[in-house]
């Protein structure tokens, strides 16, 4: 039993460390899938309100119980402080870190905006011109 609930806290660890590379770097995904992008809004949405408003993790809930069960100290101040924060970054750097993170999701936003653009103007133009693919 001790095993699975071990296996269960390293399990919602690896889900952790996706989670935040989807929150990162997951609206380049709707560069290929624009579908995607309401997936990442929401995933990207959830993380900010994380970070700003406090709003629990149910990831670090079950590796916080998860550490309790099995003797290991529990995560004092949640995922990012505990596996990011001085080893990614220097701790003094936590809000440049947020704000460069902030710029990434930006940044494929607009790529994805600037994509879908070019899409529906070269359909406009098959459209008009009588071109069907």
């Amino acid at each position: 039993m001790t095993f699975l609930v071990l296996l269960a806290g390293l399990a919602a660890a690896a889900l952790h460390f996706a989670f935040f590379a989807y929150v990162v770097l997951g609206g380049f995904t709707a560069w290929r899938h624009p579908r995607l992008f309401w997936v990442h809004l929401g995933v990207a949405a959830y993380a900010l309100g994380i970070v700003t408003i406090g709003w629990p993790c149910f990831l670090t809930e079950i590796e916080n119980w998860s550490r309790a069960a099995t003797g290991r100290p529990v995560m004092e101040f949640g995922f990012i402080d505990h596996y990011l924060t001085g080893t990614l970054y220097p701790r003094e750097h936590l809000m440049t870190s947020r704000y460069v993170i902030a710029g990434v999701v930006a940044a494929s936003w607009a790529g994805t905006w600037w994509l879908w653009r070019r899409r529906v103007e070269a359909d406009a133009g098959e459209h008009r011109s009588g071109i069907r693919s």
